[in-house]
């Protein structure tokens, strides 16, 4: 048969591929169908049909997969949050190792380089410590929602469909963060409501209301609130916030930041404090870190110490070594090995970053570690410093030629690289393959029910 647009056609799905998607043939074409689990047979929509590939979407789960779960939650499949709720963890974990695998042969010409099994994450609902929820003039409706003439669609606080700027779904409840948040969310909506202010608009760019943050310190259980709001109505918020405050034992503080800019970043062009304490204090492992509303900070608290205690081991400290710390962010990593370090430097590009990095080195007593404000290009030309061990956490894009180039310059006898994103880790371990042996990776699952995955490689220098 040939393959057309607005098709519909059974299909057996074989394969998950990465994006989560699952994978079908039809007359030996590739089909991605969306919200598929490998072992499905659906009834699906061809709904883009392309030279190599075409997309589909379920119309009817004629047989489901033996891998397949009911999703916990209600706006599964339509959110872009999480789109594997749907499939059972064990499978997710076994996709996610396998996708760095593959890709470290694929993309780095890397095979046969042992991928241990992903560690998992745990718990797998309630684990991100920050969310924001974009406020809308345009609420888009879920599918049961359409006919309804009770459902009000000049409003949303929720999260976007996939792929949209504008598509804004309400939601009540997120179940990637902890209960107590949806409960400090539903207040926030129904005060908005009330307020007589109207919602942003995200294709006039005229309102008020924005974003909703909400940081949650995992230590001690308690929750910093930040209102983005398009400008100033201190008589608007102060009330809100002193509400939230007397409703809410477990909320810090409340916070107001101020953005007139079009695009849809929850940042402020300033904060301005409305309620208790306009910081939070959590702890990673043993030490303790201070985040305010817009400090970059990782997403899952428990994975995160998971994370770095690989980072501990693949870089084999005894305290006698000298460690480098490119990308060193707030400091986080350089902390955590500071016990087992003589020395760590970090180099960071982002001067707030450096600020929160010496300030963290403070607050938990560490002397032995100093960071530096630099491109990591110029910087490294410059360095006084000949490291035992490099440890590289970049950004999704991974490393510019020119850091790779003075990495290689460098020659450490150890590289520990952190990676977010296993296609950019391939190819930086692949020009780095003439002078280093990648010993193993570690993939460690920090976002459940999404197909992301972070994973630490362990590189030594060939002799």
């Amino acid at each position: 048969m040939t393959v057309k647009k607005g098709q519909a056609v059974e299909l057996d799905v074989v394969d998950v591929a990465f994006g989560g998607k699952g994978l079908a043939r039809a007359d030996g074409m590739a089909v991605f169908v969306d919200g598929a689990v490998a072992g499905d047979r659906v009834l699906a929509r061809i709904v883009k049909r392309k030279k190599q590939y075409a997309e589909a979407r379920i119309l009817q789960l004629l047989h489901p997969s033996a891998d397949r779960v009911a999703a916990p939650c209600p706006y599964s499949g339509v959110c872009g949050g999480c789109k594997w709720q749907n499939l059972a963890y064990p499978r997710q974990l076994a996709y996610k190792r396998r996708h760095v695998a593959e890709t470290l042969a694929h993309v780095g010409g890397l095979a046969q380089i042992p991928v241990h099994p992903a560690v998992a994450a745990d718990p797998i609902f309630g684990y991100r410590n920050k969310m924001e929820f974009s406020c809308t003039d345009r609420r888009w409706l879920m599918p049961a929602e359409m006919d309804r003439e009770d459902v009000a669609k000049g409003f949303a606080l929720g999260l976007h469909v996939p792929g949209t700027f504008d598509k804004v779904l309400d939601i009540e409840a997120c179940l990637l963060m902890p209960s107590s948040g949806n409960a400090i969310l539903g207040r926030i909506r129904e005060q908005i409501r009330l307020s007589g202010l109207p919602p942003y608009g995200l294709r006039s760019h005229r309102g008020f209301w924005r974003f909703v943050m909400l940081r949650h310190s995992l230590a001690e259980d308690r929750w910093l609130v930040n209102l983005v709001t398009a400008g100033e109505n201190r008589e608007a918020l102060q009330p809100l916030a002193h509400r939230l405050m007397a409703d809410f034992d477990r909320i810090a503080g409340v916070v107001n930041n101020v953005t007139d800019r079009p695009a849809a970043i929850a940042v402020g062009q300033f904060e301005r404090p409305l309620a208790g304490s306009p910081v939070l204090k959590d702890r990673i492992g043993p030490w303790e870190f201070e985040i305010s509303a817009n400090s970059f900070f990782q997403t899952n608290s428990r994975a995160a110490a998971r994370l770095y205690e690989t980072v501990q081991r693949y870089a084999g400290l005894d305290g006698t070594q000298a460690v480098l710390d490119l990308y060193s962010g707030t400091g986080t990593i350089p902390i955590f090995l500071s016990p087992a370090a003589r020395q760590v430097v970090g180099i960071e590009i982002v001067a707030a970053a450096v600020a929160d990095a010496r300030r963290n080195c403070q607050r938990n007593g560490v002397g032995n570690c100093r960071f530096i404000e630099g491109d990591i290009r110029t910087v490294l030309a410059g360095l006084d410093l000949k490291p035992d061990v490099v440890i590289v956490d970049p950004p999704r894009a991974g490393m510019h030629a020119d850091v790779v180039a003075r990495l290689l310059e460098l020659a450490p006898p150890r590289i520990v690289y952190v990676s977010c994103n296993p296609a950019t880790l391939a190819r930086d371990l692949g020009l780095l393959a003439d002078a280093y042996r990648v010993a193993e990776v570690q993939p460690v699952d920090m976002f459940p029910h999404t197909f992301h995955i972070e994973a630490v490689a362990r590189l030594e220098r060939k002799i």
